[in-house]
């Protein structure tokens, strides 16, 4: 049997993680262990590393291994077009942004299709050029919706490449009001807030003041004060799990992506960077990441 290996964390609010032996796991029904070739980073990583999400009491589960354990109903074929390094960049992005976008306590939104319908709807997604904001931009499309997006001017090619429609730059002295005057003629259905920060939060609330009351996807939960027509709900990978939204996580993974990579319709970003090769080059990452990145997905060679 391989030998296992994990990045760990080993106590409360312990930094930075520790690389020791691992117990191989042993995959129970509807679940397979995988070998893990590359790793992606993502921001909840660093900004929750020093505390355990709700239900999570297996170390099998644990990312960040040699052989990790995954539900069998979350794993997605790769073609021979995609690399490790470009595959690494959805799984997180897609089930954090389809938790918000479908699951009927956040937006609700129709399925994504492989042949969408305009609704003549429209909804708004705060930071575009992220793995998180550009995957909820193009599940929207994919829904039928049009999209309003923000990025810094350097990743407007990128955001709009993904398909959001109008690009605005969240730097600008004026983004609250270029946003309201943006949506002054559209049916807004909701907000998605891929970044999830105070300096996200503030304009957005700003914006709802105007525009009204409607529900605001998040990837962390608030910690600031915000509009009374600011509706936040807390859009958390894991949700996707829930039995009564099974038909999410179905057909997202089994039917609709599959079907979208392999025609190319979907893509896959912002472009992997290889920050490292090894579990201890974990926290080197994740250091990376914290200290601010824009338009580009940091990723570990295993």
């Amino acid at each position: 049997m391989p030998t296992n290996r994990a990045a760990w964390i080993r106590g409360s609010k312990s930094y930075p993680l520790e690389v020791g032996p691992a117990t191989f796991p042993t995959p129970k029904s509807g679940e397979v262990i995988i070998k893990a070739q590359t790793y992606a980073l993502n921001p909840v990583e660093w900004k929750v590393q020093y505390c355990i999400g709700l239900g999570v009491n297996d170390p099998a589960f644990g990312g960040f291994q040699l052989y990790p354990t995954l539900f069998a109903s979350l794993v997605c074929p790769i073609p021979d077009s995609l690399s490790f390094d470009e595959a690494a960049v959805a799984p997180l992005a897609v089930t954090t942004a389809a938790v918000n976008l479908y699951h009927r306590s956040h937006l609700g939104l129709p399925l994504p299709s492989l042949n969408p319908q305009p609704s003549g709807k429209a909804i708004l997604v705060w930071g575009g050029s992220s793995s998180v904001g550009s995957t909820a931009i193009q599940l929207s499309v994919a829904s039928g919706l049009e999209v309003i997006s923000t990025a810094s001017k350097l990743n407007h090619n990128l955001v709009k490449s993904v398909g959001a429609t109008t690009v605005l730059d969240y730097k600008s002295p004026t983004i609250v009001q270029d946003v309201v005057s943006v949506l002054s003629d559209r049916e807004l259905v909701g907000i998605f807030d891929a970044i999830s920060e105070p300096e996200s939060m503030r304009p957005v609330s700003e914006i709802l003041d105007q525009v009204g009351s409607h529900k605001v996807g998040l990837v962390v939960p608030p910690t600031i004060e915000l509009s009374k027509n600011f509706i936040p709900t807390l859009s958390l990978a894991f949700e996707i799990l829930n039995n009564d939204e099974s038909k999410v996580l179905n057909h997202i993974w089994q039917e609709f992506l599959p079907e979208s990579i392999r025609r190319g319709s979907f893509q896959l970003q912002p472009p992997p960077v290889v920050v490292g090769k090894g579990l201890g080059n974990i926290q080197q990452g994740l250091d990376k990441l914290r200290s601010g990145v824009s338009g580009k997905k940091f990723i570990v060679h295993v």
